[in-house]
């Protein structure tokens, strides 16, 4: 992952964005906890949270604080073999599948939610992706509405509801989305690295 050269920061209802550091992990690894918990997600924990966190394709990944703690999490990354979405945007953009980049490892405290921290978070995500000249795309479990409910609210596009093999035993159903297009005129810069 890339090291920014100054701490990125956005403030809205009193909540910042800034770059994941390596000291966020445990915190990080906790609200995941809490999150799985409530939510499910993610639907299969993982063996090693901290290394399903920072994975080896990712760009780049942010943390929400509110009142000095961490309340939510996101990470860009290239797509994987599973990432569906990267393929469908490339079909209909008619751009190499290496044009799209994969948002990934959304989630939110329970206790803030509502109050526009998703949307803080996929913002950031979207932005850097942007800044990168990718298309920002994802792809979501089908029985994650909460989820859902935001990406359609955010305005972004469902390009298809496919099946996903997770495992040789585990297929899922997701849905593929792409970010909205943004006219190169009307982009707006990250406010940091």
């Amino acid at each position: 992952m890339e090291q920014p050269a100054q701490p990125m920061v956005e403030e809205a209802s009193g909540c910042c964005v800034r770059r994941r550091e390596d000291a966020d992990l445990d915190a990080c690894v906790e609200l995941l906890a809490e999150v799985h918990e409530r939510d499910g997600y993610p639907e299969n924990w993982p063996e090693r949270p901290g290394d399903w966190l920072a994975r080896p394709a990712l760009f780049a990944a942010w943390v929400a604080e509110l009142d000095g703690r961490i309340v939510g999490h996101v990470g860009l990354s290239e797509g994987g073999a599973e990432d569906r979405a990267p393929g469908l945007w490339s079909r209909r953009a008619g751009t190499p599948v290496e044009a799209a980049v994969v948002i990934s490892r959304l989630f939110v405290s329970p206790a803030v939610r509502g109050k526009g921290v998703g949307a803080l978070l996929m913002e950031r995500a979207a932005g850097e992706a942007r800044r990168r000249r990718r298309h920002p795309v994802l792809d979501v479990l089908t029985s994650d509405t909460s989820a859902v409910a935001l990406y359609t609210r955010l305005g972004w596009t469902l390009l298809d509801t496919v099946d996903q093999r997770w495992s040789p035993t585990e297929t899922v159903t997701v849905h593929c989305y792409a970010a909205p297009v943004v006219p190169e005129g009307e982009r707006r810069a990250p406010s940091g690295p």
